[in-house]
């Protein structure tokens, strides 16, 4: 059996300030934190158990995990288990990835955002080299507001042709004709985040090869569906897991729609679909 699996725990406190994020600059109280570093731990020690499923991890905290410790530790522990298949996370790559040299790297990925205005370019880029350098593999992307455009293009130009450069859609944003074109000369898949995808009773692989898994063990299809299908401690997740229809009308966030059967994004993203790597073509 294989499974995917995206974690996120309590944590939602960054260190940047990004006015489009609802947790820009958000500190969570020490309460919180151990909380966090508690679930993490509950998780990976379940995971080091589950010796009869290949699994991969992606990591989708609110704020920024790489920040604390114990999310470094999971990522270089999680990479040596044998039944690991992949461990990623999303990340402002604003922690040095350093600790990467403890992880294996052929496991290991990094979905990485570059914020302009909360980081410089060449510090970010400087990031890039050093994760390189220890042999990870990285995704790196922005948000598609036209204040990022230039830098957005900059950062194309700077980048290593291999590395893939995705964009998101800014929430709330309309992009005409024009608009698009300009940012798909960036990203040549940002057609698949710049509208909203149909999904009601489309087919989907969460439920069923990919679940959601909230600090308490709480496992659903996914972020974006909120009827639980069992928990993890328990066991019950397991009767839960099978191919279903997606309940919602649209989807439109990346980590979601990914994984629909009707789009071709697992041979879009083939060897990458967790951290967002695209296949070199």
């Amino acid at each position: 059996m294989k499974l995917s699996i995206l974690y996120r725990g309590p944590l939602a406190s960054c260190n940047y300030d990004c006015p489009y994020c609802p947790f820009a600059k958000r500190r969570d109280p020490p309460e919180a934190l151990r909380a966090d570093r508690a679930a993490l731990d509950r998780f990976v020690g379940w995971l080091a158990a589950e010796r009869g499923t290949e699994i991969s991890v992606l990591f989708t905290p609110w704020g920024e995990g790489l920040s604390r410790s114990w999310y470094r530790e999971a990522i270089v522990r999680l990479s040596h288990l044998p039944h690991v298949e992949r461990v990623a996370i999303q990340t402002n790559l604003a922690a040095r990835p350093g600790f990467l040299a403890a992880a294996s790297p052929a496991k290991v990925a990094l979905w990485c955002t570059y914020h302009p205005g909360e980081v410089t370019r060449s510090a970010f880029l400087e990031r890039c080299r050093e994760v390189a350098g220890l042999g990870v593999r990285y995704s790196v992307g922005v948000v598609g507001l036209p204040e990022h455009l230039d830098e957005a293009r900059a950062l194309r130009r700077d980048l290593p042709d291999e590395v893939y450069l995705w964009v998101n859609a800014a929430d709330g944003r309309s992009y005409d004709a024009a608009a698009e074109a300009d940012w798909t000369a960036i990203d040549p898949h940002f057609g698949f985040s710049v509208r909203p995808h149909q999904s009601l009773g489309a087919d989907c692989r969460t439920g069923d090869t990919v679940v959601s898994v909230d600090g308490d063990g709480t496992v659903r299809r996914c972020h974006f569906v909120r009827d639980p299908i069992g928990n993890l401690y328990d066991g019950s997740w397991r009767a839960g897991l099978r191919p279903r229809p997606c309940p919602n009308t649209t989807c439109d966030c990346h980590i979601g729609y990914v994984h629909l059967r009707t789009l071709p994004l697992y041979d879009v993203f083939a060897g990458g679909v967790l951290e967002r790597i695209a296949a070199l073509r």
